[in-house]
C-alpha cells in the first residue's frame, strides 16, 4: 500500500513535528496543501493542546499528525542537579543570574491516558510517536481511535521492534536530522547512521512503509530518498523559515547564517541527544556533558540562560535546532515550499 493511501493525503511528505517553535497555524497550511502537516504536542498540556486541536479543526479538514513522546520520566537526582548549576554557574554569574531562584525543569509528560482521551476525541488521522512506542494499552487506544501509528527508528533494530510492536509506518531517522534523536533501544551514539546509509537498510528489513527522514532539504533530495526505497519523506528543517512557524527572530537569523553550517548532537539543553547549531554553549562546554541531567531535567537549569541570552539579542545559550542541511530554509508560505517539494515526487 502507499502512503498516500495508507495516510489519506496527495504528497507522500511529512511536516516533522517540531515542538517549541511551531503551532496549529503550520500544520494546518501543510495538511491544505496536499501534504501531512503535524502538531507537536510534546510540550502541551491537555488544555492547551485541547484549545489547538479545536482551532486546527476549524482550519483544515485535511489529515494531520498528532505527535507525542513517549519516554520514561527519570527521578530527580539532585546530586547531578547540583553538580550541573556548578557547571553553569560562571554564566549566571556572567548573565547576573541568582541560581537560587532557578526553578526546576518544565514538565515534559510522555504520552498518557489523558492524552489518549484528546485521540479518542479529535480522532487525527495519524499519531506518530518519538522515543519508541507508549505502552500497549495505550497504544491500543491509539489504535482504536482509527488512527495510523508512526515512529521514529534511527537503527535498523528499532525498525524492526516497532514492525513488531504495531507501528503502521516507520520514519527512518538519520543523523543529519535535526532536534531530538529518536533512539529508544540503545543510548550510543556511534549506531547512529546516516539517511542514505540507514534508509535502504531499514526497507529491506521491514515489510511496513519506510518515510526518510535526515538531510533532506529539496526536490533532489526527495528523488534520492525515493529512489533508494522510501515510501515518503519528512522534513523539519526546511519549514522552520516558513512564515507559519513560529521559530523566534535570533533562531531565523541563525538558520540563515554561516553558523548554521556547523550543527553538532548536543545533549547540554535538555539532556537527551539533539542536534542543532553550534552556539558558545556547545563550543565552550562540549556538545555532550556527563554532567547534564537526565531528559528533559537539564532543561530547568539552562533555561534562565537561554531567556536572558535572547532578551540580550543573542542565542548564545538558546536550542537553535537545525539538521546538517538547511538550504531548504526559506521566508515563504508552507504551501509555497510544499508545491516545490512536490517536484521531487514527478519524474
Amino acid at each position: 500500500m502507499t502512503l498516500q493511501r495508507l495516510l489519506n493525503i496527495d504528497l507522500p511528505l511529512i511536516q516533522a513535528p517540531m515542538a517549541g517553535v511551531q503551532l496549529h497555524g503550520l500544520t494546518a497550511a501543510v495538511s491544505n496543501a496536499g501534504a501531512l502537516g503535524s502538531l507537536p504536542g510534546a510540550m502541551l498540556d491537555a488544555a492547551w493542546l485541547r484549545h489547538e486541536l479545536t482551532t486546527l479543526k476549524s482550519k483544515t479538514k485535511r489529515p494531520y499528525n498528532l505527535n507525542f513522546f513517549c519516554h520514561q520520566p527519570p527521578a530527580p537526582d539532585e546530586q547531578r542537579e547540583a553538580l550541573w548549576r556548578s557547571v553553569l554557574a560562571p554564566y549566571y554569574q556572567e548573565l547576573g543570574i541568582d541560581a537560587q531562584q532557578i526553578l526546576p525543569a518544565p514538565s515534559r509528560q510522555p504520552f498518557s491516558h489523558e492524552m489518549a482521551d484528546l485521540v479518542t476525541e479529535f480522532q487525527p488521522a495519524v499519531v506518530s510517536f518519538h522515543f519508541g512506542l507508549p505502552s500497549a494499552e495505550l497504544l491500543a487506544r491509539v489504535k482504536a481511535s482509527g488512527a495510523k501509528v508512526l515512529s521514529s527508528a534511527t537503527t535498523v533494530e528499532e525498525a524492526v521492534w516497532l514492525q513488531q510492536h504495531g507501528a503502521d509506518a516507520i520514519i527512518a531517522q538519520g543523523l543529519e536530522a535535526g532536534g531530538h534523536r529518536g533512539m529508544f533501544l540503545s543510548a550510543e551514539l556511534t549506531s547512529q547512521l546516516g539517511t542514505f546509509a540507514l534508509l535502504p537498510q531499514i526497507v529491506a528489513a521491514v515489510q511496513l512503509p519506510v518515510i526518510a527522514a535526515g538531510g533532506i532539504a529539496d526536490a533532489q533530495g526527495i528523488r534520492a530518498a525515493m529512489a533508494l526505497g522510501a515510501s515518503g519523506v519528512q522534513l523539519g528543517t526546511a519549514f522552520l523559515c516558513t512564515h507559519e512557524a513560529s521559530t523566534s527572530a535570533i533562531h531565523r537569523a541563525a538558520l540563515h547564517s554561516p553558523a548554521a553550517a556547523h550543527t553538532a548532537v548536543t545533549n547540554l539543553f535538555s539532556g537527551r541527544p539533539a542536534r542543532g547549531i553550534v552556539n558558545r554553549i556547545i563550543r565552550e562546554l562540549g556538545p555532550i556533558s556527563a554532567h547534564a541531567p537526565a531528559f528533559p531535567l537539564a532543561t530547568g537549569a539552562i533555561a534562565p540562560l537561554r531567556s536572558k541570552g535572547e532578551s540580550l539579542g543573542h542565542g548564545d545559550f538558546s536550542p537553535l535546532w537545525a539538521g546538517q542541511n538547511v538550504s531548504g530554509c526559506k521566508d515563504i508560505g508552507a504551501a509555497e515550499l510544499v508545491a516545490e517539494l512536490a517536484l521531487g515526487f514527478t519524474h
